[in-house]
Formats: structure tokens, C-alpha cells, sequence
């Protein structure tokens, strides 16, 4: 009885809706037909419990909560097939579910209020109404939206990728154009997603950052991506020799040295422009970028921090230490990116683009006839586009690793310069001038680097500059206590050949040997020649 007479009312508050909607149908702004059928079985289901239930409470107990039990079954089928059909989500989509949740949990306290004097306290009742899991469905309809968002994201991020040519002078900042355009549909995507009128933005927007945080990543392995590293730019090291203090070719060889220089500074110019081998504008211009994306991601997290408290999620308390590591994966590799393409501009710099004036220069024949200047002058209009381009932040970075990798190019060429090279005892005072010249570059008077910073930096060469002043008896005494230190009792029938770490220091056996290699003296060629049998340079 109760059944019946609740279906003929649901049915007259459809036709009443289908009528009304009919005659409106011209009007902007209606509202679904759903949500207001919610609205309606809502008004009916109290009108219900006040009036009905009492008189009809004598024939059934529990009449309120069959009752709304029954408007609840009739709801759900009406739900069922708007589900089925729903695809995109939209704003009615989620006007109808909100609607429903909230006649659900309306139904549901009517029928837990009629059975509290009930044996099983209104249990059977309850479970006549399965949920209509209206939360769920809007949940699975914000993930589809947020992984169409992503897909979309994705397909920009390659477009974008695929257009870019790093050029710093696309825009007054230096940086890449394409990042302004991702970063403008990151934020385009969290603003409408905080715009979707749900209640559960804190829970789902992990889903999003997370999407957005590898697509941002993806485009960051991109920019670090054909660059190289340290080792493509550093010349392998040749083979040891020792000097030949008696060849009747001296003159003969310089000249010939000389000539094969002038040569590689033209085959190394047409091999910068052909090789396609990156500028460092560009370099500078990637370096900006990824800074842009550090600063732009701490920005979004934090703006994403505030909407989220502002809106009507749960869980508020977990809302700061979440959206904390939001964008975590871009950021790291931000600061990690900038670290690599600092240290790959710098290795650029100094063994690649200047490698005509250092590795193929400096102290090539008479130290005093081939000194740093040459370096010093094509080094500094390096450090103006550096200064000029890149962005405050991180210019102290760049120019540090290019100071880094001039000192680690000096000690090469004084530990590793091949057979161009040879130094007498006399030469300490230039080399020690050159390397105070190459410190005061950096320094600028006081305008560069801080001194602190350059001392810092500068210990290992300051260390191992003394070798070169030291005699050669007492170089060949330190290098023997050294490897016995080193290699133990093995070392006393035979001084093993200690082997090329590159980690240079003034106490390592292999930099103490690579001095009297490249040592123009009779008493170091002769230990080299009795010891390990090492050929001439000639």
C-alpha cells in the first residue's frame, strides 16, 4: 500500500517536471531535469515523514522508511540511465550529482530517524537503498577530464619542443618561448580545475600535479638533451713521455708546432660551424629556461596551495604538507638540470671553443713566447655574453664553473700538454704570474667573483704550481717515498707505473711523475729512462 501509493506520487512529480520543462524550453539557464527531480522527491520524502507517516505508522512501523526507501529505488533507476550515457564531464553532469548525493543522504537520515526504535535499528531498511556512489562517479569523470588535460599538455609540451631553437633573444628574459607556452596551459589546466564546482579538489588534485609534474619533466630531459657532458669536450690524454734535453730539431720542431696550430684553428672554426655542435647563447638560453621553470613551479604549487583552501575540500590539515611536494620530480631535476648545463657551458667554453688558444697554445715551445694572454682576452668576451644573458640567479653559477673548468684546463695542459710541452725550473715565475692573471679575470677588481669564492677553487693548482720550482732530485725523492708510501713493500724490487687517476694532487704518485715527465732536465729524463723505459718526446 505504502509502495504503491509512493510510486503514483514520483510519477506525477515527473510528468508535472516534463510538462514544465516543455513549456520552458525557450528559457536560458534551466536547470537539469534531473536536479530539479531531486529537489522535488527531496520536498516530497519530508512532506512525506511529517504528514503520512504518523497515520500510516499503524499499519507499518517503519512507513517513513519504506516510503523513502521506495523513492529512493525510484530515483536510482531515473540515475541509472543518465550515467550510462554520461561521456565528457560538464557542469549539468556534475549539477545532477551533487543533486543526487544530496537526496541520497537526505533519504538515508529520514530512514535511520524511523528505525531507531526498530530491532535492527533500521538496517533492512538501509539496505533496500544501494548507494547511488554519486562521489565515485564524479571522481572517475574528474580523473577522465584530468588525463584528457595531461593528453593535451603531452601533445603540447613535443609540439613546442619541436620548435624551439633556444635562441635568447626571442624574449627580453633569455629564456625559451616554448616554456612560456607550457607553463600557460599548466596554469590554464589548474585554474579550470579548480573552477569544477566538486568537493573534492584536495583529493584529486595530486592526480593533476602528478600528470603535470611528468610532462613538465619530459620537456626538462628535453632541454638537457644533445648537449653533451664534461668528457666530450676534455682531449684524452696522450701517452707518457719524457724529455729529450739534447735534440739537434728544437727549432725545427716549434716551427712545425706552430704550423700545425695555425692549422687546427682553422679546421676547429669550420668544425664549430658544421658540426652542429650548440652555441653557448644557447646553452645560456636553456640554463634560463630551466630557472624559469623552478621559479614558475614553486609559484603554481603555492597558488594551487591557496585554492585548495579556499575551496570545499576535506582534509585541510594535510593540504600544506601535500601540495609540498608538488611539482617535487621537475624541481629536482630543475636544480639538477642547471648544475649539468652549467658545467657542460664551462667544459664548452674552455676545452672546446678556446681549445685553439689553450690546449693548442699555451706554453706550446718557450713557455715565455706562449703564454695565457691569448685565452685571457677570448675568455672575457665569453664572460660578458654569460654576464649579458644569463639570469641573475644563477650567473654566479655559470661564471664559477667556467673559473672551475679554466683551472682544470691549466693543470692539463701542465700535467697532460703531450710532447709540445716541456718546462725548466725558470719557467715557475711565468706560469705562477699566468695563473695570477687567470685568477684576477675572475675577480675583475673586485666586480666578479668573490675572492673567497676563487681561493676556494684554486687550492689544487696553488698546490701543485710549487712542483715546478722544486729541483728535480728532490722531486724524484718525493716520488719514490710516494708510491712506496702508496704500494707498500711490493713497490721496493720495482716502482710500479701508478696509474692516471686525473684527481691531481701534490702528494699522488701519478702528478708527481707527470711533473718530471714533462721536467726539461737530463736527471729526470735518465730516472724516467732507467724506471719505466719511457720514450722520448722526439
Amino acid at each position: 500500500m505504502i509502495q504503491g501509493c509512493v510510486l503514483i506520487l514520483f510519477k506525477q512529480i515527473m510528468e508535472k517536471l516534463k510538462s514544465s520543462k516543455r513549456s520552458s524550453k525557450n528559457q536560458q539557464n534551466q536547470f537539469p531535469f534531473l536536479s530539479i527531480l531531486a529537489q522535488g522527491v527531496s520536498t516530497l520524502a519530508f512532506s512525506e515523514k511529517a504528514i503520512f507517516s504518523p497515520l500510516l505508522k499503524r499499519w507499518h512501523p517503519l512507513a517513513a522508511g519504506v516510503a523513502v526507501a521506495t523513492l529512493h529505488s525510484c530515483y536510482g533507476n531515473e540515475l541509472k540511465q543518465f550515467v550510462s550515457g554520461i561521456g565528457d564531464l560538464t557542469p549539468d553532469i556534475l549539477q545532477v550529482l551533487r543533486a543526487a548525493d544530496k537526496l541520497e543522504k537526505d533519504l538515508v537520515q529520514i530512514a535511520v530517524e524511523n528505525s531507531v526504535d526498530s530491532e535492527d535499528g533500521g538496517k533492512s531498511i538501509i539496505r533496500e537503498m544501494p548507494p547511488y556512489e554519486a562521489e565515485s562517479v564524479i571522481s572517475n569523470l574528474v580523473k577522465s577530464w584530468i588525463t584528457t588535460r595531461l593528453d593535451r599538455l603531452k601533445e603540447w609540451v613535443d609540439r613546442n619542443l619541436q620548435q624551439e631553437v633556444w635562441d635568447p633573444q626571442t624574449n627580453k628574459e633569455n629564456f625559451a618561448p616554448s616554456a612560456v607556452e607550457v607553463l600557460r596551459i599548466v596554469d590554464e589546466a589548474l585554474e579550470a580545475f579548480f573552477l569544477l564546482p566538486i568537493s573534492m579538489h584536495a583529493v584529486l588534485l595530486p592526480d593533476l600535479t602528478t600528470g603535470i609534474d611528468r610532462c613538465i619533466l619530459h620537456y626538462i630531459s628535453k632541454a638537457k638533451s644533445g648537449c653533451g657532458s664534461q668528457s666530450t669536450f676534455v682531449p684524452s690524454m696522450p701517452v707518457l713521455t719524457r724529455c729529450s734535453t739534447h735534440s739537434k730539431f728544437v727549432g725545427v720542431f716549434k716551427r712545425k708546432e706552430k704550423f700545425q696550430i695555425a692549422q687546427g684553428r682553422k679546421s676547429q672554426v669550420g668544425t664549430t660551424n658544421s658540426n652542429g655542435s650548440l652555441g653557448i647563447s644557447q646553452l645560456c638560453c636553456r640554463i634560463n629556461t630551466l630557472q624559469h621553470f623552478r621559479i614558475e613551479l614553486d609559484v603554481l604549487a603555492k597558488r594551487a596551495t591557496s585554492h585548495v583552501r579556499n575551496s570545499e575540500s576535506a582534509h585541510l590539515d594535510n593540504v600544506a604538507d601535500g601540495m609540498g611536494k608538488a611539482f617535487e620530480l621537475s624541481t629536482t631535476a630543475c636544480v639538477e638540470g642547471i648544475k649539468q648545463l652549467c658545467e657542460i657551458t664551462a667544459y664548452k667554453i674552455v676545452f672546446h671553443d678556446l681549445s685553439h688558444v689553450l690546449w693548442d697554445g699555451l706554453y706550446v715551445g718557450e713557455v715565455s713566447s706562449s703564454r695565457i694572454e691569448p685565452f685571457l682576452l677570448e675568455l672575457e668576451q665569453y664572460l660578458e655574453v654569460i654576464s649579458l644573458t644569463v639570469h641573475y640567479r644563477v650567473r654566479t653559477r655559470v661564471i664559477t664553473e667556467v673559473m672551475k673548468a679554466s683551472f682544470d684546463g691549466l693543470l692539463l695542459v701542465l700535467l697532460a700538454g703531450g710532447p709540445p710541452r716541456a718546462f725548466h725550473l725558470q719557467d715557475y715565475e711565468t706560469i705562477a704570474d699566468d695563473f695570477k692573471s687567470l685568477c684576477d679575470l675572475f675577480w675583475s677588481n673586485g666586480d666578479g667573483l668573490p675572492a673567497d669564492l676563487i681561493q676556494k677553487f684554486s687550492t689544487t693548482v696553488s698546490a701543485i704550481l710549487p712542483l715546478f720550482h722544486t729541483d728535480t732530485d728532490s722531486l724524484i725523492e718525493q716520488f719514490q717515498y710516494m708510491t712506496l708510501d702508496t704500494y707498500g713493500s711490493s713497490a721496493k724490487s720495482k716502482l710500479p707505473l701508478p696509474p692516471t687517476t686525473g684527481q691531481w694532487n701534490p702528494t699522488e704518485p701519478n702528478t708527481l711523475l707527470r711533473v718530471l715527465c714533462y721536467r726539461s732536465d737530463e736527471t729526470a729524463a735518465k730516472f724516467l729512462k732507467k724506471t719505466y723505459n719511457l720514450p722520448k718526446k722526439l
